[in-house]
């Protein structure tokens, strides 16, 4: 359905910088990966949305959601590709901190308690920004069955995951880049 080759090429063009960055996981890295030059771009949006059901077709789930703001566009293009296949799905947004009124949730969005549901991250490391994900969704009453990236950078998350349980794959990793993770 999706076409892998082109969102390679996408990132190639848009989201791989080389210098000396810091990441959200501390880490120092010499390449950074922005995803958000992908998923809030419409083709790029097409192409993971469509990437990530392709890879999630064998898995049975009710709702996927991630840590938002990284999360949002691809939950959203998720929902579109699934409402053009006539598939029932639902959405959720992981907030860092709760709403301060109304509701004062960390979980936005129309899931229930016992949903089973996929966690999405754009760009995983460490997977930490997936994992508090898992830990608020699960605090919600949901039953998290997979975890799902973007790109494995291969540094440490998919292992993360494993401790927990947690399936993880993955559209793209480092190594598709031509990059070698660090061992």
């Amino acid at each position: 359905m999706y076409d892998r080759q082109k969102l390679i090429e996408l990132f190639h063009q848009r989201a791989l910088k080389f210098g000396d960055f810091t990441l959200a996981s501390g880490k120092k890295s010499t390449y950074y990966l922005d995803g958000k030059q992908i998923t809030l771009h419409s083709e790029g949006l097409r192409l993971v949305s469509e990437g990530l059901l392709d890879l999630l077709a064998d898995v049975p789930f009710d709702a996927i959601g991630g840590m938002s703001i990284g999360a949002d566009p691809i939950i959203g293009g998720v929902l579109a590709i699934a409402a053009a296949c006539g598939r029932d799905l639902c959405g959720f947004m992981v907030r860092k901190e709760p709403k301060g009124h109304g509701t004062q949730r960390y979980i936005e969005g129309p899931v229930t308690a016992g949903m089973k549901v996929v966690i999405i991250d754009d760009v995983v490391t460490t997977g930490g920004s997936a994992l508090q994900s898992v830990d608020r969704i699960v605090d919600f009453g949901c039953e998290v069955i997979q975890v799902v990236g973007i790109v494995d950078r291969m540094e440490g998350g998919a292992a993360n995951f494993a401790v927990r349980n947690l399936p993880f794959r993955s559209l793209l990793s480092i190594k598709d880049f031509g990059i070698t993770p660090p061992q």
